[in-house]
């Protein structure tokens, strides 16, 4: 999604990152968005999950590789803790292991440092807006990984949703929030919660980023290109 919320308050950032260079970095590309805000910087996890529980903001960018608490370790406090609070992982580490745990801990995004920093604002924006944000990169790693694991599997859960719920899940795919669906679609978005509950229900997806891996899998939604 590259979409700005010109009508809506900016996105509040949180920043976590043991190297100033990199935090002063990520401020600077944040910065070219008016709609975006960091509100805060942390050096290590614990002081993340001091930082949000004080500053509440949107979305919180967790560096994995920190000392004393580590991002995977924050972003299962951040998401037992802070309801509402989406999380990023933004890392120079892309190892599969690290990306199937993150999501596991309930990140909404996993983005790497090497990316393109459009990449970087359009994730933010994305969760910012009750969406899920997932590299290129990333994205081409897990859907192999799950082209793999469903030749082996040769079960296919979108058989069993609808046509209105494949419509949803193409919207999850292109990282849109349910109010964005709904205006897609031209539905109430209490419609369209019910219809993402349905969809997660169906594939058995934990949260909004596998859902949206199941929609690129699935052709649902074009691969974005670099």
């Amino acid at each position: 999604m590259d979409e700005t919320t010109t009508d809506r308050r900016p996105v509040r950032v949180l920043v976590a990152d043991d190297e100033a260079m990199v935090r002063a970095g990520v401020r600077a590309i944040l910065a070219r968005d008016p709609h975006v805000d960091v509100v805060a910087e942390a050096g290590d996890g614990d002081e993340a999950i001091a930082l949000a529980r004080r500053h509440r903001p949107d979305v919180v960018l967790l560096d994995i590789q920190m000392p004393g608490m580590d991002g995977l370790t924050a972003v299962t406090r951040l998401h037992r803790e802070l309801t509402g609070v989406g999380v990023i992982m933004l890392t120079t580490f892309g190892q599969d292991e690290y990306v199937t745990r993150a999501l596991e801990e309930g990140a909404d995004g996993f983005l790497l440092k090497a990316d393109d920093p459009r990449e970087l604002l359009n994730g933010v924006r994305a969760v910012g807006a009750g969406g899920a944000y997932l590299s290129p990169r990333v994205a081409g790693r897990v859907i192999a990984g799950l082209r793999a694991h469903r030749a082996a599997h040769p079960h296919r859960p979108l058989d069993r949703l609808t046509e209105r719920e494949r419509d949803v899940l193409a919207g999850l795919g292109a990282g849109l929030s349910n109010a964005e669906i709904a205006n897609r679609l031209h539905l109430v978005e209490g419609t369209v919660k019910a219809h993402v509950s349905a969809v997660l229900g169906k594939l058995g997806a934990r949260n909004r980023v596998e859902a949206a891996i199941s929609a690129y899998q699935a052709g649902l939604v074009p691969a974005r290109s670099r």
